[in-house]
């Protein structure tokens, strides 16, 4: 059986979710946005407390806050890491914007195996199904899992809300075609985990979602 650990790290309340199948000891991390030392040490205390080896890190998208904790985690465990690969140059301005404002800790570079729309990636005894969904980031993508009937959607749904399109990379139109087209398409009774705020469902976001309903689809010319 499917289990999901999650986290909340940083200053922005990133989701850092840890998956894995209870009959195997090898998960994956989802997001590792941990900005401070003690947050690096609750994942790895989880991870090793219950036996487990990550076994890949995946990326919904390349911002910083989502990213911040990678180099950490692929260099303790080497782990390797998936994103798509339309945001390699987000993942690298994240890193020069921290070294311009000289915070205290800067996202340190990391390599990535780059993702494609409909790859099925077996990791942490799961099947995951990347499903491409830009518009909050241009390389966005969700995990799916069918059989644990799980959506890691990163910024691109939230519980209520949807992913910011102001950003570098971002449109509008294109991330309520990604939401209607790629991931309200799945069963109702597939769990959100997003990148911030609560757990939800499929079905319940198509119900209460205001950004789902009819006045907001994305425009067109016909």
């Amino acid at each position: 059986m499917i289990q999901i650990k999650s986290f909340t790290f940083n200053i922005l309340g990133t989701n850092c979710y840890l998956v894995w199948d209870d009959t195997q000891d090898k998960c994956i991390v989802c997001d590792p946005g941990m900005f401070r030392e003690h947050e690096e040490a609750a994942v790895t205390e989880f991870i090793e407390t219950k036996g487990l080896t990550p076994e890949a890190i995946l990326l919904t998208h390349g911002h910083f806050d989502h990213t911040w904790g990678v180099a950490y985690l692929a260099g303790r465990y080497g782990c390797p890491v998936y994103m798509g690969a339309a945001d390699k140059e987000i993942a690298r301005m994240g890193m020069d914007m921290f070294e311009r404002l000289e915070f205290k800790k800067t996202v340190p570079p990391f390599d990535f195996i780059p993702v494609r729309d409909g790859e099925l990636l077996q990791l942490g005894g799961v099947d995951w199904r990347v499903v491409a969904t830009p518009g909050h980031s241009p390389g966005g993508v969700c995990y799916y899992s069918e059989t644990g009937k799980v959506l890691l959607s990163g910024d691109t749904l939230f519980a209520g809300a949807i992913g910011r399109s102001d950003l570098m990379g971002g449109d509008y139109d294109v991330l309520i075609r990604s939401i209607l087209e790629k991931v309200m398409t799945l069963p109702g009774d597939t769990d959100l985990f997003p990148g911030h705020g609560p757990a939800s469902s499929i079905a319940r976001e198509s119900a209460v979602n205001p950004f789902l309903l009819p006045f907001n689809e994305p425009y067109s010319e016909e």
